[in-house]
């Protein structure tokens, strides 16, 4: 389990729009042998085939295509198809399209994923076999079906109030590869590329990611967030040179700030990882979080190369209740699914682990009897 490096991206001051803050990424050096474009799906419906026996439907805008050299020359970018408001073409009805694995190669440099599916696929088949053992509580469906089926809910980016006028209103800085997306001063997404030019390319198709119901009800609810202006007392400038330096400072002042205080919820955490993919000298992996309850937890991927060092980056915050979930089904598989034993883990007793099963919304994994009888027990208790 390592932190999330974010080495080689450097940020810039925030813009602020409502209650949506855009923190910029910019590199000093682009990854030049590897570049991400869009493969445009024209509908938002797809079918995802994991694997032979499972498959599973999502809200697909869009692909995306990463294409590397072996020898470090630069490489082209794979053809970015975008509509000019960052919305595909309106269809009357919802298609359905095929998707044969979360990444497919699509020559020998050249490979297709699908961008936060990897992350949310790994997040959606945590302990997905359910109980490893079969103890006596858990009900037939849990031993021959394990947590199958999983759903989670999202909002597209349109319907975060702001941040598709903040994403068209915002400046766009000259070496800039990507951003740090707040809501409420919440951080709600982190999206990094190799190259400038895939940022200006790829900038519109925030609108099409996905955000967890938190920063939805942030963007609706909060009021605007405060803009953090510098201010340099003109009494101390008496030259261009004082200007310039004090600018640096300002600078300084704000990226200390912002990496200590307000991403400390990304960057401060270790996290899982999973590598995916070979691409040559890089690796596409997905990562997930500790599930600290009440705390920030983000999943994501990554596009690393053979230092370590991030080409590219998504990230998507987990809700309160995504986070439970992902807390108990944790605990469950690390004490093999037996309930007393996981229950004093917690510092519970076993009917309040089975009632709090139910209410993250695995109660069909438990007999009904059981379940009955912790309702009883909780009944007692209260009565």
């Amino acid at each position: 389990m390592t932190t999330l490096d974010l080495t080689g991206l450097a940020t810039r001051p925030s813009q602020v729009w409502g209650a949506v803050r855009l923190v910029p990424l910019v590199r000093d050096e682009p990854v030049d042998d590897l570049r991400l474009g869009s493969q445009p799906y024209g509908d938002v419906a797809g079918m995802v085939e994991v694997d032979p026996h499972h498959s599973y439907i999502s809200y697909i805008p869009h692909g995306f295509v990463a294409t590397w050299t072996g020898d470090g020359t630069p490489a082209a970018a794979y053809g970015t198809q975008l509509s000019t408001d960052g919305h595909a073409a309106p269809a009357a009805t919802m298609g359905l399209r095929f998707h044969r694995g979360m990444a497919r190669r699509q020559g020998k440099d050249r490979l297709r994923f699908l961008p936060m599916h990897l992350a949310l696929e790994g997040y959606l088949a945590l302990h997905f076999g359910g109980p490893s053992i079969a103890w006596e509580e858990w009900s037939q469906r849990a031993i021959r079906q394990g947590l199958s089926p999983r759903v989670e809910e999202a909002y597209a980016g349109a319907e975060v109030r702001g941040l598709a006028d903040a994403l068209r209103i915002f400046e766009i800085h000259p070496n800039q590869c990507g951003v740090m997306v707040y809501v409420a001063d919440a951080l709600a997404a982190a999206f990094a590329l190799p190259h400038p030019d895939d940022y200006r390319a790829l900038h519109p198709t925030l609108l099409q990611d996905l955000y967890g119901e938190l920063i939805h009800h942030y963007a609706t609810l909060m009021p605007p967030v405060p803009d953090f202006r510098a201010r340099i007392p003109d009494s101390q400038i008496r030259s261009l040179a004082h200007l310039r330096t004090a600018v640096a400072e300002q600078e300084h002042a704000w990226t200390h700030f912002h990496d200590t205080t307000m991403a400390t919820g990304l960057l401060e955490h270790t996290y899982t990882w999973q590598p995916v993919h070979r691409m040559g000298r890089f690796t596409l992996s997905r990562f997930l979080p500790p599930f600290r309850p009440k705390q920030d937890n983000h999943i994501g991927e990554t596009i690393t190369d053979d230092s370590g060092r991030i080409a590219y980056l998504k990230t998507f915050r987990l809700s309160e209740t995504q986070v439970r979930r992902g807390h108990l089904l944790s605990r469950l598989a690390a004490n093999d699914w037996h309930l007393a034993n996981t229950a004093s883990d917690l510092g519970i007793n076993e009917s309040q682990l089975g009632l709090r099963l139910e209410s993250a919304g695995f109660g069909y994994l438990l007999r009904q009897d059981v379940l009955d009888g912790y309702r009883k027990q909780a009944r007692n208790r209260t009565g």
